[in-house]
């Protein structure tokens, strides 16, 4: 991956972060961008967003930056100047989830161990 790509990729995580956490829509709650992949032609973005909540709330939310996605885009051209602005694409982030059932299991097989 080239240097550029990486700088684009931790400046649209930044200033998306930024302009999620101002969105005024009441369907998005508390969500954190974790990660940014930008296509080697700059043409596309995959955001992936970490939301806490149930299953429903984390719909809803991703529900509301999909329909924010235009304002959002505008936003990350303001503050990042290339000659295309990438297509945002947002995809739900579950390695956190996938993390916290890990641990939940190992913590479950342990104390199977100890009886």
């Amino acid at each position: 991956m080239s240097a550029r790509i990486e700088r684009v990729e931790k400046l649209a995580q930044q200033v998306l972060g930024e302009a999620i956490d101002d969105l005024k829509d009441p369907r998005v709650g508390f969500c954190t961008v974790t990660r940014v992949r930008v296509s080697r032609d700059l043409q596309h973005a995959r955001v992936l967003v970490s939301v806490l909540g149930s299953f429903e709330e984390r719909e809803r939310s991703m529900q509301g930056l999909r329909s924010a996605t235009p304002h959002l885009r505008s936003v990350l051209g303001k503050e990042v100047r290339l000659k295309y602005l990438p297509e945002l694409i947002f995809e739900l982030d579950e390695g956190a989830d996938t993390a916290q059932r890990i641990e939940e299991l190992l913590r479950g097989l342990q104390r199977k161990g100890e009886t």
